[in-house]
């Protein structure tokens, strides 16, 4: 059993005798030690709460055969007691015949352990972001235990009520009020108790949290493009705790094409043309709610595509992107400049062929003429 822990307290009543605290687990034994510092041949005697004489010297006059003589000497008298009960709690005096006599006091503390704790959930299983409550009782014990907790690795503090059952001893409870999500499904809540008389007490429970199912479309044919002719293959994965009683499936703004086939969580649709483009929901529901997943069908073409879709690195479409604008601004600019050596030119062959004209239609006619023939005329490919 645990050791008995003695608080080495000393009582200066008597300067020449000492004695300590004694703190014992019931059915454990205690031992009193009566120590004088210098003794002049006086005689030491060790008497009970009642102040009977449990040993005078080194024989016993209390016939009470759990009191044993340890060890006696000029220095100190050692008794053990054995088998500690309730009732051997009390005031122990040691006394030195002296003139005037000195007493001192051994005051043994009796410790009882508490039972093995009970723990109770309030409700066997609780819905997400729920509070729940979990109550751990200790029984039975001398003092008070006190009571902490753990989720997972977590310290928790609970509210604790104690209450004396009968003379002396005490229960005590603990109530752990939590509010819990579908994480904490299967998490330990482990209630632990103090005790001096005793290593800790520990007793758990699991968490049980009910969840809304979590839904997710997978698209298990085609690996590409969904091309028309070809078949569409859909799973629907539901979890969820109650596992979803029910999983539909439903296509938005529109009845589920009337040849699609469904058998439970799988969808299935043969022959694809266009007039089937458009969302496709499962619902899975149970006890604690419902959730859902879309796919959006589009159909392509039979020829669209070449096999799966190729993964483009963001990178490429950026330097892409890139090429393509910088491209586009060298256009411009060589178009401004085209243009505006042009206009130049019209300016100077209009003025070229109407300057020795006669009259005005001359000027126009000599001016055509002039840009016609004129070795000016340059042809830009870009």
């Amino acid at each position: 059993g645990p050791e008995i822990c003695e608080k080495p307290r000393k009582y200066r009543s008597g300067q020449n005798l000492v004695t300590d605290m004694i703190s014992v687990v019931e059915g454990e034994t205690a031992t009193i030690s009566c120590r004088v510092k210098n003794n002049d041949d006086s005689v030491i005697q060790l008497l009970n709460p009642n102040r009977q004489t449990i040993y005078f010297r080194d024989v016993r006059p209390l016939k009470d055969s759990r009191f044993n003589l340890v060890n006696f000497s000029d220095n100190e008298l050692r008794v053990a007691l054995t088998n500690v009960t309730l009732s051997d709690e009390g005031r122990y005096v040691c006394q030195l015949y002296t003139d005037p006599p000195q007493e001192a006091y051994a005051d043994i503390t009796v410790l009882v352990p508490p039972g093995s704790p009970i723990i109770e959930s309030r409700e066997e299983a609780v819905s997400e972001g729920n509070e729940t409550e979990i109550s751990c009782t200790a029984m039975g014990s001398k003092p008070a235990a006190s009571i902490t907790w753990r989720k997972g690795n977590k310290e928790l503090t609970g509210v604790s009520v104690v209450e004396e059952t009968y003379d002396r001893m005490f229960t005590i409870t603990s109530r752990l009020t939590l509010m819990v999500y579908k994480e904490d499904d299967g998490t330990p809540v482990t209630c632990v108790v103090h005790h001096p008389a005793t290593k800790d007490l520990q007793a758990q429970t699991f968490l049980e949290v009910q969840y809304k199912p979590e839904v997710k479309i997978v698209v298990e044919f085609p690996e590409g493009l969904t091309r028309e002719g070809e078949n569409l293959e859909l799973t629907c994965k539901a979890k969820g705790k109650p596992q979803p009683h029910q999983i539909n499936w439903l296509k938005l703004d529109d009845d589920v094409p009337s040849h699609a086939v469904i058998t439970g969580s799988d969808l299935f649709i043969e022959n694809l043309n266009k007039s089937f483009n458009g969302t496709y929901r499962c619902v899975a529901s149970n006890l604690v709610g419902e959730a859902h997943d879309d796919y959006i069908l589009y159909v392509y073409d039979s020829r669209a595509g070449g096999g799966a879709p190729q993964k483009i690195d963001h990178a490429v479409i950026g330097g892409v992107v890139a090429v393509v604008v910088f491209a586009m601004l060298c256009l411009l600019i060589i178009l401004g400049r085209y243009f505006a050596r042009h206009k130049g030119t019209y300016f100077t062959h209009e003025a070229k062929g109407a300057d020795d004209a006669a009259d005005a239609d001359t000027a126009i006619i000599n001016a055509e003429g002039g840009h016609s023939n004129s070795d000016d005329k340059k042809e830009y490919y870009i």
